[in-house]
């Protein structure tokens, strides 16, 4: 794993550096008001809500699946959340919201594990149902307008400081309880033995049903955090762009991190060094002035060069080719 996860450190320091070179200031830090600011800040808590959702993709992704639906997801959260808080500042109003709001999540992510562990439906089937309803269920709750709120409990979910953005915290405990939760317990070697083979692991003992819709409810979860992070941030609710691709950042950022979409084994540092790479890699592209138009495919070439780096088969064929020319 340790060899898998060097070309993605490589590519990070690389695209740290090319930022460097266009703005010298980029690695400089300041501290104003007791918060800590500067252009590393600035790429932690912009990744804070894709490194979230990548965290429950990769639990997914472990066990053989895939959650396409985690961008509406994070747009409902957005949306239930702003329309409960209405015109109201008061700090329970706004607890109360988001508290809704991650229940709804933790439900949707129970009917998704329902449609792949209960029914037996495909997972990129079961997850597409709702990541195509899901943008129009944030739309109804918002009746299709762009819901703002002005609420200072609510804002400090993505926007507020405790020396560090408050998303970087809430990003980072999460990936430590992950950590220790599925490393520390038999729970990480369970969802592994479910990946490896669901049918063996069920014969052996296993719930494998139970393992599997808990991750996706997990990964809902995380997705509901992220809404919020991403609606906090901007104090509104905006059911069409909030969460928008952001599950293929999130997918993108596990498989960059070495994690196999095959399932089985994982790499919870690797899913962190991925996600760091594709905010990075976003704020590369509007740095060096990148046409908004082809960011997509600029983004593209770069992911598709640091996985291709880390397969094997392209760096054995590399490899023959430097053979054959000496």
């Amino acid at each position: 794993m340790k060899n898998r996860l060097l070309w993605p450190l490589i590519a990070l320091v690389a695209l740290l550096l090319l930022n460097l070179v266009v703005t010298p200031s980029f690695f400089s830090l300041r501290i104003q008001d007791g918060h800590l600011y500067g252009g590393l800040v600035d790429v932690l808590k912009n990744g804070a809500p894709t490194l979230l959702i990548a965290l429950g993709m990769t639990l997914v992704i472990a066990t053989r699946g895939i959650d396409l639906s985690v961008g509406a997801v994070a747009a409902i959260a957005g949306a239930v959340t702003c329309v409960h808080i209405g015109t109201s500042g008061d700090a329970r109003t706004a607890f109360a919201g988001m508290a809704i709001a991650l229940v709804l999540c933790a439900l949707l992510g129970l009917w998704n594990g329902f449609l792949v562990a209960g029914l037996g439906i495909q997972p990129i089937i079961a997850t597409l149902v709702l990541m195509t309803a899901g943008r129009g269920i944030a739309m109804l709750v918002t009746e299709g307008q762009i819901i703002t709120v002005n609420n200072d409990a609510f804002r400090q979910v993505g926007a507020g400081f405790v020396g560090l953005p408050i998303s970087i915290l809430i990003s980072l405990a999460v990936l430590g309880l992950v950590a220790l939760t599925t490393r520390k317990t038999a729970l990480g070697m369970l969802i592994e033995a479910v990946g490896v083979n669901p049918e063996a692991s069920r014969l052996a003992g296993v719930r494998s049903r139970t393992i599997i819709w808990t991750v996706y409810v997990f990964a809902a979860v995380c997705a509901g955090i992220a809404g919020l992070m991403i609606a906090s941030n901007v104090n509104a609710a905006d059911a069409n762009n909030a969460g928008l691709w952001i599950e293929m950042d999130a997918i993108l950022a596990v498989v960059i991190g070495g994690t196999s979409l095959a399932g089985g084994r994982y790499s919870l540092t690797g899913t962190l060094l991925g996600a760091l790479i594709i905010q990075t890699l976003t704020t590369t592209v509007y740095t060096i002035g990148v046409a908004p138009e082809i960011t997509l495919v600029f983004k593209a070439v770069v992911v598709i060069a640091v996985c291709l780096v880390q397969a094997p088969k392209a760096r054995a064929m590399l490899s023959f080719r430097k053979v054959a020319v000496s």
